[in-house]
C-alpha cells in the first residue's frame, strides 16, 4: 500500500458503501423515466463515445443551465448513474447537464479537462442564459479546472454564475503518494498543473462544499481550495462523501440554491 492510500479511500469508512452505486443507477434510471421526452440522452460533445452528455429540462423554457460532473477518481463511473440528482435545478427552472468523459488510464487527467470543457463549450452553444458548474470529488477538480485562465472562452466565462466543487480534490500532488497514481501516470509537473489549488484566484463566484463526516483529507482540500480563491467553504454537518451529493435532488436546498 502506497503511503497516502488510506487517507484518500472512502469506501472503507462509509457503512454500507456497496449498495451506493445500485441505489445511485436506480435512483437516476427511475427519474429519466419520468421526464420522457424532457430528458435528452447521448448528446455528443466530442470523438469519443463517452464523451456525450445526458440534457435534462424543467417544465418551462430555461432560466439558465448547469453542469453536473461526476466523480470516481477519473477512473470509473458515468452520466448514467446521477440523472435524479438534475431534479433539484430542474424544479427552481434550470436546465440540468450530465457528461461522461473517457477515463484513465486510457487518457492522462490533463485530457479529462480538456475533454469537460469542450462539453461546456457545446453546453454553451445549446443553451442561452446564465451557466452554472458543479461536480463531486473528480468531478469537483475538473468543475474548478474550468476556472483556469485561457481554459475557457471569455464570453463563456462571462455567462458563468458560479461553480460549486464538492469534495473536490484540489490538490493532485498529494495521490503522486497513492497507488492510484499507477493508473493517473502523475509526475510532479503534471500534478502541479492539473491542482486548482495553484490556479489564479476567479473573478467568478465559487462556493466549496464538503461533507462535515468526510475522511480528513477531503475536508483539508476543500479548505485548501477554499483558503486560496477567498471562497464560500461550507461543511454539511453530518455527510459523508457518498451522500453529500444527496442535496441536488432537493429544491429548497442551499446547494441547489447555489446553483440556480
Amino acid at each position: 500500500m502506497a503511503k497516502l492510500d488510506d487517507a484518500y479511500a472512502n469506501s472503507a469508512y462509509i457503512d454500507g458503501a456497496e449498495a451506493y452505486p445500485g441505489r445511485w443507477a436506480a435512483a437516476a434510471e427511475a427519474y429519466r423515466a419520468a421526464l420522457a421526452d424532457r430528458a435528452t440522452l447521448g448528446v455528443s460533445y466530442g470523438p469519443s463515445e463517452r464523451q456525450a452528455f445526458d440534457v435534462f429540462l424543467p417544465e418551462d423554457a430555461p432560466d439558465g443551465v448547469c453542469m453536473f460532473v461526476h466523480g470516481g477518481y477519473w477512473l470509473k463511473f458515468d452520466r448514467s448513474y446521477w440523472s435524479h440528482l438534475a431534479a433539484g435545478a430542474n424544479a427552481r427552472g434550470w436546465a440540468v447537464v450530465m457528461p461522461s468523459y473517457d477515463l484513465a488510464p486510457q487518457v492522462p487527467i490533463a485530457e479529462i479537462t480538456q475533454q469537460i470543457a469542450c462539453a461546456v463549450l457545446a453546453m454553451a452553444e445549446r443553451f442561452e442564459g446564465p451557466i452554472t458548474l458543479t461536480g463531486h470529488s473528480a468531478g469537483g477538480h475538473l468543475v474548478a479546472r474550468m476556472l483556469a485562465p485561457g481554459l475557457l472562452p471569455e464570453n463563456v466565462v462571462a455567462r458563468i454564475k458560479r461553480v460549486v466543487p464538492i469534495s473536490p480534490v484540489a490538490d493532485l500532488r498529494p495521490l503522486l503518494k497513492t497507488s492510484m497514481n499507477e493508473d493517473f501516470g502523475l509526475d510532479p509537473a503534471g500534478a502541479e498543473a492539473e491542482s486548482p489549488v495553484l490556479q489564479p484566484a476567479p473573478s467568478v463566484p465559487v462556493s466549496v462544499w464538503v461533507g462535515g463526516q468526510e475522511r480528513p483529507a477531503f475536508l483539508d482540500q476543500a479548505r485548501w481550495l477554499a483558503q486560496a480563491w477567498g471562497a464560500e467553504h461550507v461543511e454539511v454537518p453530518g455527510k459523508h462523501h457518498f451522500d453529500v451529493i444527496d442535496a441536488l435532488a432537493y429544491p429548497a436546498s442551499d446547494l441547489v440554491a447555489r446553483l440556480t
